[in-house]
This record gives C-alpha cells, sequence and structure tokens, in this order.
C-alpha cells in the first residue's frame, strides 16, 4: 500500500499561493520567503501547542518550546528541536530556521502532486514563477478561504486567519488582486489580522528590515560609482 502524504502544514499553503504565472514574488525577492516561511512553522507550532510566547527585551517576544509535547511533522518538529532548552527571540527564530524550509515544503507540494516542476531544472534553481498547479485543486480551495475570510469578513479556521496575517505581513498580499480585492476595507482587515497573529507581526518587522537594509546597500553601490 502506497503510504499516504501528511496533512499539509501551513508553510505548504503559503508557498502553494505564492506559485503562480503572474509570481507574487519577483526572482530578486525570494530571499522574503525564509521569514515568512518560518513564521508559517511557528504558527502551526503555537496552534499545535506545542510553543509558548514569553516577554523579551525592550518589548520584544521570545518563543519556548513546550517540552514533552513535540509535533509529528518532521518539518515542525526540527523547529521545535530548534526551540528546546531556551526559550529565543523570534527574529532570531525567524533567521535561523527560514533557510532550509523552502527546498523541503516544495518537495512536499510536489510529491502530492499539488505542484509540478519544470523537468528540465535542477530542483533547488526552480524559481516559485516556473512552477505550475499540479491539478489538485487545492490551491484553488486555500484562495478561496482566504479571499472569505477577507473579502466576506467571515469569521475563519485560525490555519486561515494564520495565513492572511502571513500575506499580509510580507506585503504581498496586494499582488493578489483581482483574486483578493485589494480595497480599503479587505486591507483594514488584512492588517487588523496581522496586528493579532505575533508570528505575522514578528514577519513584517524581519521584511521590513530586509528591505531597508536592501535599500542602505543600494545607496553605498550608488555612492561607489559616483565617487
Amino acid at each position: 500500500m502506497t503510504p499516504q502524504p501528511e496533512p499539509p502544514i501551513l508553510g505548504e499553503d503559503l508557498l502553494l499561493l505564492l506559485c503562480r504565472p503572474g509570481p507574487a514574488i519577483s526572482a530578486g525577492g525570494e530571499h522574503l520567503l525564509s521569514p515568512a516561511l518560518a513564521g508559517a512553522v511557528l504558527i502551526d507550532l503555537s496552534l499545535g501547542g506545542h510553543v509558548r510566547t514569553l516577554p523579551g527585551r525592550g518589548g520584544s517576544t521570545r518563543v519556548d518550546a513546550i517540552a514533552g509535547h513535540p509535533p509529528a511533522d518532521d518539518v515542525l518538529r526540527s523547529a521545535w528541536d530548534h526551540l528546546l532548552g531556551r526559550p529565543r527571540e523570534v527574529q532570531a527564530v525567524l533567521a535561523a530556521v527560514g533557510p532550509s524550509l523552502r527546498v523541503p515544503l516544495l518537495d512536499r507540494l510536489v510529491r502530492r502532486g499539488d505542484l509540478r516542476r519544470p523537468s528540465r531544472e535542477t530542483f533547488g534553481s526552480v524559481g516559485l514563477h516556473d512552477l505550475e498547479e499540479g491539478g489538485s485543486g487545492r490551491r484553488d480551495h486555500v484562495l478561496s478561504a482566504v479571499r472569505t475570510a477577507l473579502v466576506d469578513d467571515v469569521e475563519a479556521p485560525d490555519r486561515t486567519v494564520g495565513l492572511a496575517a502571513l500575506l499580509s505581513g510580507t506585503g504581498i498580499l496586494r499582488t493578489f488582486d483581482p483574486e483578493i480585492p485589494w480595497t480599503p476595507m479587505v486591507v483594514a482587515r488584512a492588517a487588523k489580522l496581522e496586528r493579532d497573529v505575533w508570528a505575522a507581526r514578528a514577519v513584517a518587522d524581519a521584511v521590513g528590515r530586509s528591505v531597508a537594509l536592501a535599500l542602505v546597500g543600494n545607496v553605498f553601490v550608488a555612492a561607489a560609482v559616483l565617487f
């Protein structure tokens, strides 16, 4: 009997939404995936009761693994193991956990049939916009759930709330217009969800810092060229 794939985790749903012909993230901006995927992992761990948050210095947030309550999923377990032993600042967790998530989560989506990748490419070099839907229909289902939560303002499952909050925190949500209309009402609802989900707030901070560093880097490059 062929083993059945485990239920998808939130990071898989996030990647599935981002894989489309008109990329939500440009090839040069895929580094923003790292904190977003790590944020998705933290949301799953929190919803499953595997971690808790503690106050940190200067109003920051620390994340602590709950001993004796590991998650069954191996990707989530790896992040939980990283947290076990002592609380860590959430920004440090995003930086440590995020870089290793992209390839295994994409591999899961391909194995499940949610995505197809071009055979001419090696897996690690495939951009999100190069991947095609696999015909499972799951992307439409996930997108519809997020759209309903934001457009219709109905009470949504915690996973859907977390996903919508992550899309808002990364700044990617606006690129889904017209699938999810970018209206003032949707913007306000998404911003509220982002504020309510601590991991999404942390991702928004990480993305903001990354953009700021990139802008500073561009200034230095321009100065070097001029002088």
